[in-house]
Formats: C-alpha cells, structure tokens, sequence
C-alpha cells in the first residue's frame, strides 16, 4: 500500500492500472487485426432494460423480461456504408447508447463480432448466448428471437481464471468470444489477439452455422444479437458497477479483401439429462397442495395449468415462430395451457398473439383476501438447477414485476408439511397485494407503477426459469423435472 492512501484507495489505484492495462491491449489487438487487413469498428455494451423500453414506447411489450437478470446486449456498427434504420435507433437513443450503434445486426459470412473484456463478477451464473432476431420466410420478416447453439457460460468459459474450459475462477477474468461463421476468419482474429497478449487459451467461438443462416447485408438477410446474462451477482455496488460500466468493448471486424470463405459446422450441443428425476417426490408435492388447500379453504380456488413456455431455438428457426429468447441452459415454465407457436412481425404487439393467456384472465385484486400461491420443487434443492427463480408478469405486456428466487423460497414449505423430511426440496409463496406481518414468504405485488407493477384489473401469468444442471453444464431435461405450480384464492362472495 502507497504511504499516505487507505487500503481502498490502493485498491482504486490497482484497478486503475489493470484497466489501463487492459486498454492498451485493446488497442494493440485492434491495430493487429487493422495490419491484417481488417476494418475493425467498435461497439459497446449496455443494459437492454425492456422495461425502459415499454414504458418510453420504443418496444410495444417487454417480451417476458427476466427481473432477475439486467441482460447486457452487443451494441454493433453497422457493415460500412451502412446505416441504422430510424426504429433501431429510437431504441439504441432511449437505452442512452450513442453512435450509429445497433442491438439487431446483419452480419456477412466472412465477418466476425468480437467481445474483449471481463467476465461479470461472482455470481450464481452467467452465460454470452447468440440469437437469430429476424428473417424473411418468403416475403415475410419474422420476428424468431431463436437461439442458435449453446451458450458460453460460467461453467465452459475459457477466460484467464479457467484457461481452457478448465475448472477455476469464471468471475471478473479476462476473455474473448469470437462469433463468425468461418473458420479461417477465427483462425485470423485468434492471431491477432496472440500478437496483442490474448492467449489462445482464453479465447472462444460461438458458431454462426452459415448451412442453417442467411448471411448477409442484404434486405432478407437474417438479423442476430448476442446477450451477456449475469444472474444474481453477489454484491451489489459490483453488479451496478459492471451494467453501467461494463470493463469490455465489442468490434465488428470486416476484411478488406475477398476471402476464401471456409464455412464452420453446426457445432457440437452438450446433453441435457442425467436420467436422475424429481418424480420421486410427486407424492410429497400432492400432500402439500392438500396443506395449501386446507389451510386456505375458505376461498374459492382456481388452480393453473402449466406447461413449457416456448420450444428451443431450433424449433422456431425450422417453423418460422417467435420463441422469445430461449437459452439452452434453462427449462421455461409458464401458468398457461398451451406453448407459444405463432409466427409474429418483428417488434409484435404480444396482446394480439396469445390470447389464451386473457381468456380466462387471471388478476388478481386489491382484497386481502385475494391472493395467489405459488409452489413446487425447489430445483435447487434436488441438484436439477443452479438457480431457479418465478416471475410475475401482465399477460398483456409481459411485464416482468418480480423475481422470486430459491434463495427466497428456500425452506418455505416446511410449516406445511412439518412431519416430512421431503419438505426441504419443496418451496410455497404467497402473491398478494397486501402481505401481513406474519407472511415471511409473501411478496406485496405493486400497482400504480406503469411496467414496474400490475393494474388491479391487468390479466397476469406466473413464469419460471431453471436454470443449468452443474453435471452437464447445460439445462436440465423437461422430461426430468416436476413442474411448478400455481393456485389462486378469490374471496367468497
């Protein structure tokens, strides 16, 4: 420690000096790629805050926002001697992003997006996944928002703390994440970053399969995005720190010279599944919907359906529908009959797509006697999950309210079932308007706040994530879990 600094101080001066650091090795690896014969334009990252976004009437939903994650997305130049169109801007200005800067890109099959920086600090998860946003079926332009492969995340990452996928600190580490649909493109960008202090060890691909893509900078050329989600992130001031000040830069990088184009596969997926199940534990969840039942049985009650959210990425590239974001690292459950499968425009209105969400509505009301109960496996618990985590949403906006997580759920059904030693892998919690003093697991479900909470009379469903099994560092299997539930008690009339 410097004579006359506090230890923070010193710390401030430290992180100053590796951040210089980091910057002149930025500058060394973009002027290694500009002496190879690249054009190489920089980019940044920023919060893609939907919520934001609905509410200034730059998107028309918040396309099931997950409140647990601020989801950081690329912002990209566009190809030179092109420019943003006037609604990408709209949403680029409203997000405070300067610059001829774009979240949705086209991208041709010998160019790369390049992401140089830190990993997000230490956290439950975090993963950089890579999506097909739009593409013309005939004379159509879909909004798919279809993952493409797997993600690169906390547990496969090469970055300086787990050099080569190796087992060791994902968290706040150097790392570089090449997308490209060419081999010799990578092999090229791989080099230059050698030549500027990256070693090849820290450095990772994520496949744009052109045999499955449209590239290009064409009118009906496929449109892509990638994503940084960084979930539950430790402390707090970190998490703000690196949304609003993310210590990375993302490039597009162009060759100047026609190159022999030497297309990649599409890649290898890791398995879901370990043919270990939950389902031993459907009894136990059958006697803690009869304690839920009977310690509120003077209300009627309406008990949801669940069933699977949306099918992979995959699926809706085949089919040409909106899957809204998947990941292959989670399994989506939703409070509704049916799985999304329509074919939207870019940039939809979800009220007019899905009306089986409205029909019957769900709301839930101001009288203390209306409420909904939320339970089911604590996935966690049972080793199926890394984190797990149930959000309240406007069935017509898709407005995500709240998160609930396991770590807030944990231990919750245990004075329901006081007698079962299964009761630690089950998780119950109340919706409500107004929580009394003695609900520790009850969450006061606000109104009033434009997206930031539910009207009175706003129809509304339940969303769950799961997310990552540790042994094969990928989502659990569907055919795996048990789902999750919902029940909601009106008052008699």
């Amino acid at each position: 420690m410097s004579i006359g600094t506090t230890l923070a101080e010193d710390m401030e001066i430290n992180d100053t000096e590796v951040n210089d650091t980091e910057v002149d090795d930025t500058e060394a690896f973009q002027q290694a790629l500009e002496q190879d014969g690249f054009t190489v334009q920089e980019g940044e990252l920023a919060y893609f805050d939907l919520l934001k976004l609905l509410e200034e009437g730059a998107l028309p939903s918040a396309y099931g926002n997950n409140p647990t994650t601020k989801y950081l997305i690329y912002f990209v130049p566009p190809a030179p001697g092109y420019e943003v169109d006037e609604q990408i801007s709209e949403i680029t200005s409203t997000l405070g992003v300067s610059g001829n800067l774009t979240p949705f890109w086209n991208l041709r099959p010998d160019e790369a997006v390049v992401f140089v920086g830190r990993t997000p600090p230490e956290c439950r998860y975090f993963s950089y996944d890579h999506y097909i946003m739009h593409r013309t079926y005939d004379n159509e332009r879909r909004w798919l928002f279809a993952n493409i492969a797997d993600t690169v995340n906390n547990l496969v990452i090469k970055s300086e703390g787990t050099p080569d996928g190796e087992p060791g600190n994902p968290f706040n580490q150097t790392t570089v994440i090449i997308i490209t649909a060419d081999r010799g493109i990578d092999q090229r960008i791989r080099a230059a970053a050698q030549s500027a202090g990256y070693s090849d060890n820290i450095t990772n691909i994520q496949v744009l399969p052109s045999v499955m893509l449209n590239m290009g900078l064409e009118n009906d050329s496929d449109t892509f995005a990638a994503f940084v989600r960084p979930a539950l992130i430790n402390d707090t001031q970190a998490e703000e720190n690196y949304i609003n000040n993310t210590p990375a830069t993302v490039f597009r990088i162009t060759p100047n010279n026609t190159t022999e184009l030497d297309p990649y596969d599409y890649p290898e997926l890791r398995v879901r599944g370990t043919g270990q199940t939950e389902f031993d534990l459907m009894d136990d969840l059958e006697d803690l919907r009869v304690a839920i039942l009977d310690r509120y049985n003077e209300s009627n009650t309406t008990e949801l359906p669940t069933s699977q959210v949306v099918p992979v990425g995959t699926d809706g590239i085949q089919r040409g529908i909106n899957v809204i974001g998947p990941n292959n690292d989670a399994c989506y459950l939703w409070s509704a009959n049916q799985t999304v499968s329509s074919p939207t425009p870019p940039f939809f209105d979800t009220s007019q797509y899905y009306p089986f969400l409205r029909d019957p509505a769900i709301t839930l009301g101001n009288d203390s006697d209306e409420f909904i109960i939320v339970y089911g496996v604590n996935h966690v618990a049972t080793g199926k999950a890394t984190y797990s985590n149930f959000a309240i949403y406007g069935a017509d906006v898709w407005n995500g309210v709240r998160a609930i997580t396991d770590a807030d759920f944990s231990g919750s059904a245990e004075e329901y079932l006081p007698d079962n030693p299964n009761a630690k892998y089950l998780y119950v919690y109340k919706l409500a308007r107004n929580c009394s003093e003695d609900d520790q697991y009850c969450y006061e479900v606000p109104y009033g706040q434009g997206a930031h909470g539910l009207e009175l009379d706003q129809p509304l469903f339940i969303g769950w994530r799961v997310y990552m099994e540790n042994s094969t560092k990928t989502g659990p299997a569907y055919s795996e879990i048990v789902y999750d539930r919902a029940i909601k008690f009106d008052p008699e009339s």
